[in-house]
């Protein structure tokens, strides 16, 4: 019996001619069924591995090689400081009208003309020096000061190197049409997609025996996916990506690199003196400057786990509601910043990071598959190996971060002294203890 397949009016395909198998339509929508593979797996113990389960069911593109390679780009900076002390002085009007200054700064490539900036440390008249960028020669800014006097002369204080200077908007004429230009390019990483396999078997007797209880294959099945996902949830994490040859040396094994190690940015967080004070700076820090969502997940370690739920909060954070998504029940930390949602990780516990923790912004967080998960049924009694019924669950997969700067590795200590974070990725920027 032939199949047909007809396309629809709306982008779908319908099929004529014969009944609707699943050979069909793997051919057709190969993700459908994988779809409701994952919807089961979720099922499974989702608590305990949370970034699998977030990133099943934020769904996972498919690639077509073992190394996925894509693409990252983030903000471009909006502050720099003065790279040169400036005295004080009084300056007068150009011929223009203008008030005219020059500024060198430690980074000039992030600013254009037309740009205005702001100095919020130095005050003219009790408020910041604001500026509009006419020219960029080098490192030096030649700005038109917009702190209006009364009078055709302007003084202006010292200012000290590193003195911050913030980016804001541009400001164009009434006859521009175009502007400076203004491109960002992705930055080019790569990660392996790791195989993961598992096999379940259960001999001929076994099946037939009698069972106190209805324990049965679908109950093995099951818990070997816990393993499965266990053992995956910790290469995830913690992963490191490498490619090594077999045993038998004309193979290759590739290893995934975990998400601990793919973001830049760490915090040290001092477990015993954490108070609402300092959770409601550590929110500040993981919520501005960076362009990410305004509602991330905290994984954890027994030990910052037990910290945060030992706080006393008050109106200014608010730590006492709860949720249930993806699957996982969550607990809420919410402040004016941005919503943490909290879950509790026994993986990091498994893998040396009792105190430690990491901030994950979902919107930007990519599983890549190789081989979706599928199940294969070997038939080891054909074959002359076992009399045993036998499956092989497979996935080949990775999970990549979008725009790193939005995720944060938490660094837990046990005392009131900043010591130095070991880099363990392959780029590290630790900041002062929160």
């Amino acid at each position: 019996m032939s199949t047909n397949t007809v396309p629809g009016t709306a982008g779908g395909t319908h099929v004529a001619g014969a009944p609707l198998t699943t050979k069909v339509t793997e051919e057709i929508v190969p993700s459908l069924l994988r779809n409701a593979i994952d919807d089961r797996i979720v099922r499974v113990r989702p608590t305990s591995t949370p970034v699998d389960q977030i990133s099943r069911c934020l769904g996972s593109r498919s690639c077509s090689s073992m190394t996925v390679e894509y693409y990252s780009v983030d903000a471009r900076e909006a502050c720099d400081t003065l790279d040169r002390k400036r005295l004080p002085g009084t300056i007068t009007r150009s011929d223009i009208g203008n008030f005219t200054i020059e500024l060198e700064v430690t980074n000039s490539r992030i600013f254009a003309p037309t740009d205005t900036i702001m100095l919020p440390d130095v005050l003219v008249d009790g408020t910041p020096l604001t500026a509009y960028v006419a020219y960029i020669s080098g490192d030096i800014l030649t700005v038109y000061v917009l702190n209006e006097p009364t009078g055709d002369s302007l003084s202006l204080p010292q200012m000290d190197k590193g003195t911050k200077i913030v980016r804001m908007g541009r400001a164009a004429t009434e006859l521009d049409v175009q502007t400076g230009q203004y491109q960002a390019l992705p930055h080019k990483r790569s990660n392996n997609c790791q195989i993961f396999k598992v096999q379940v078997e259960q001999s001929t007797l076994q099946k037939i025996a009698g069972k106190e209880v209805d324990w049965n294959f679908s109950d093995q099945e099951e818990a070997a996916i816990i393993d499965m996902r266990l053992g995956m949830e910790k290469n995830f994490l913690f992963g490191t990506r490498a490619r090594i040859t077999s045993l038998s040396g004309n193979e290759h094994v590739y290893l995934t690199g975990g998400i601990w190690n793919q973001t830049k940015q760490s915090i040290d967080v001092n477990i015993n003196s954490l108070n609402e004070n300092s959770l409601l700076d550590l929110c500040a820090r993981v919520f501005t400057g960076n362009n990410g969502s305004k509602k991330r997940i905290l994984m954890g370690g027994t030990g910052l786990i037990l910290a945060l739920n030992k706080l006393q909060f008050s109106r200014a954070v608010l730590g006492d509601q709860s949720l249930t998504r993806w699957g996982i029940r969550f607990r809420e930390i919410v402040s004016n910043f941005g919503t943490l949602y909290v879950v509790h990780s026994e993986i990091f516990d498994m893998c040396g990071h009792y105190n430690d923790g990491f901030i994950l912004d979902p919107d930007y967080v990519t599983k890549y598959c190789h081989i979706p998960f599928s199940k294969e049924r070997i038939d080891l009694r054909r074959a002359g190996d076992r009399n045993t019924d036998a499956i092989v669950l497979t996935e080949a997969s990775c999970i990549v971060l979008r725009h790193p700067d939005v995720h944060f590795r938490l660094i837990g200590s046990l005392d009131d002294t900043a010591v130095d974070t070991p880099d363990t990725g392959n780029d590290s920027s630790t900041d002062a203890p929160i």
